[in-house]
């Protein structure tokens, strides 16, 4: 759908929004051409072996795509969704393997997997000038689709917003290197209730764990409820850290978009320091910290991190 004035109506709180302000009725007006109002499914990858990916729509104006984290689905936007999607258009999408999108039993799960599908959204749906919002696995796929010399990729990625993103080699989580260990990984996955995995994952990932509610726990635990969920998690959780990527990461300085960092202030899963040696690598990048938090600011602290990205993009 093409055009400089539609308006877009979903009545969804399974998504979030992260705005594109140029302050030009041009930019306000970027088409978003076949992406109608709504829940959808783009079918990607190559023909052979396909993958749905689902997706939400809300807003009109500019394009905003939301590229959740590792264990997340569009669910983790709902607390700053509202509020950005009164003027702009937002896409919100299911990583391969998470929330509603198709989970093959195959080993495909790398950042550099989740790019080339999201690579595919971008140029099918014919989106430009386009905010790419990424938080931690998710700003990871950013950062590869930013660094993405493809041409049909050319002028169509604006700015980027960086939320605890994983970008250098780093310690991970006890539990992550478990699940590089065929026999601990599946037997941990099936053994152990979907609800305590779920809730042991929130804790680690909040800096006040009394503000995650019995409905974050139930959502993330909903895919380790099916097989397919569990095969998905284990060899994402497997590739969370992808080969070369002390090689990539020199490529940093060359990205040329304006890059918002924004980093909680206790992520125990990220660490600050990661957030800080981005963005002395990042020539066109700035970093904010958000206090009191962990490691899903958009949760944790939806007012904060709303704010932060509503001023960078020019409110």
């Amino acid at each position: 759908m093409q055009g400089k004035t539609f308006h877009c109506i979903l009545g969804l709180t399974a998504m979030t929004v992260f705005l594109l302000a140029f302050g030009f009725t041009s930019a306000r007006g970027a088409a978003t051409s076949g992406m109608a109002d709504g829940p959808a499914f783009a079918r990607l990858g190559p023909r052979e072996a396909p993958v749905k990916l689902f997706y939400e729509t809300k807003g009109s104006g500019a394009p905003i795509l939301l590229i959740h984290g590792f264990g997340a689905s569009t669910f983790t936007w709902r607390r700053i969704a509202p509020a950005l999607a009164e003027n702009y258009k937002v896409i919100a999408v299911d990583l391969k393997g998470f929330g509603q999108s198709d989970k093959p039993l195959d080993e495909h799960y790398s950042i550099f997997d989740q790019a080339k599908l999201i690579k595919q959204l971008i140029v099918e749906k014919d989106l430009k000038n386009l905010v790419l919002i990424g938080h931690s696995y998710g700003g990871g796929i950013s950062l590869m689709l930013a660094l993405d010399e493809d041409p049909r990729l050319e002028g169509r990625i604006a700015k980027l917003v960086l939320l605890d993103t994983i970008a250098y080699p780093q310690n991970i989580p006890v539990a992550f290197k478990m699940m590089d260990m065929p026999v601990v990984s599946h037997l941990g996955v099936r053994m152990v209730p979907p609800e305590m995995q779920a809730r042991v994952a929130l804790k680690l990932a909040y800096f006040d764990d009394t503000k995650i509610g019995d409905e974050d726990v139930e959502m993330y635990a909903a895919p380790l409820r099916t097989t397919a969920g569990k095969h998905a998690v284990i060899h994402s959780a497997r590739q969370i850290v992808p080969q070369g990527l002390e090689e990539i990461s020199k490529r940093y300085p060359t990205i040329k978009q304006p890059t918002l960092i924004a980093w909680c202030d206790n992520d125990r899963i990220v660490p600050l320091d990661i957030g800080l040696e981005l963005r002395r690598n990042m020539p066109t990048s700035r970093l904010e910290i958000i206090e009191r938090c962990g490691h899903m600011p958009q949760e944790e602290q939806p007012g904060a991190t709303l704010k932060l990205i509503q001023d960078f993009l020019g409110r």
